[in-house]
């Protein structure tokens, strides 16, 4: 059943490669020798950050968003996240001629926010968690009669997400490992569909801050757990995981090791890229290139990947990581 989840999610991200090439950008994937000098290992850095509305979440917006008929654009659509997704349903609604309305939790960064806002969402406030504004915003899809686009539980957003994964595969012949940063694993289960129906030896590697392992802790249990999130850097992955979500399914066939990292790892790790890369980064794309710190030394001499997903950090956050 796994192997063929993972050829199924392969062909659909082939698909969407193909539907979304002219509103995305096709981001660098791009060698990175300080790093790789401090790590021990080649790094190479997949620079999503550099995405529009500063994240990879705007390839799966966009795929859902295309993949719609007339009478579902017509009817607007609905999101609810943490801030990323939201930013990229909403501008891709934009682009597209379709009314959004976002749901975030409360507490969403002001800088994420702002960004949903400012690209012409309905902007709405719910819950302390990920899991219960996912919830709200599907309910509210129901009963208004519009698509609910959910940041991962949807194939044609873990679709498009993936679509890092083709590019990463077409711009390095050879990688022994990729670090992924994973909240719902939408990220990873895309990316690794695409290196494991290659038949790829390519180790996926789902990052995630020891104060929200909420995936890694339900693979770990063979079921999706109920666990309450702690405050994180990494508000991006933060949060519960929807019930019958198909990344779960996704991340136990693909995912083959997951690596937590505490909140001053992902800091250090934060202002690591800022010294020798000069990348400005946010907390979830921290998380990955401190798994990739941490485990470099097995991968001595070999290629490794590390995908950098987004760039939306608030300044109080940066200040608070710089001090």
């Amino acid at each position: 059943m796994q192997h063929r989840l993972v050829q199924e999610t392969a062909a659909e991200v082939r698909r969407a490669a193909s539907r979304i090439a002219p509103y995305i950008r096709r981001t660098p994937l791009v060698f990175a020798p300080r790093f790789s000098e401090l790590a021990g290992a080649r790094v190479h850095l997949k620079l999503e950050n550099l995405q529009h509305t500063g994240s990879f979440k705007y390839r799966g917006a966009c795929n859902h968003l295309l993949s719609l008929d007339a009478a579902a654009r017509d009817a607007g659509v609905v999101a609810a996240s943490s801030g990323n997704h939201g930013a990229a349903v909403a501008r891709a609604a934009a682009e597209l001629g379709i009314r959004s309305t976002v749901f975030v939790p409360r507490g969403t960064s002001e800088v994420k926010a702002d960004a949903i806002r400012a690209a012409g969402a309905d902007l709405r406030a719910f819950g302390d968690d990920g899991l219960d504004t996912e919830q709200h915003a599907r309910e509210h899809a129901a009963r208004h009669g519009m698509p609910y686009v959910s940041p991962y539980n949807d194939a044609a957003v873990v679709a498009g997400q993936g679509t890092c994964g083709l590019e990463i595969a077409e711009d390095l012949a050879s990688v022994s490992a990729i670090f992924v940063a994973v909240g719902g694993g939408g990220l990873v289960g895309g990316i690794g569909s695409v290196f494991r129906d290659a038949g790829s030896p390519a180790l996926i590697i789902g990052c995630q801050p020891a104060a929200s392992p909420v995936m890694a802790e339900s693979v770990a249990a063979g079921r999706i757990v109920d666990r309450a999130s702690e405050p994180t850097l990494s508000d991006g992955t933060a949060g519960g995981i929807e019930p019958g979500a198909i990344t779960f399914e996704l991340c136990r066939a693909v995912v083959d090791e997951f690596r937590l990292v505490t909140e001053s790892d992902i800091a250090a790790a934060l202002r690591l890229v800022i010294d020798t890369e000069h990348q400005l980064i946010e907390g979830a794309a921290g998380v990955a290139v401190a798994a990739c710190l941490a485990m470099a030394p097995a991968y001595a001499g070999q290629d490794v990947v590390v995908v950098i997903c987004g760039a939306n950090i608030s300044r109080s956050t940066l200040r608070h990581v710089l001090d």
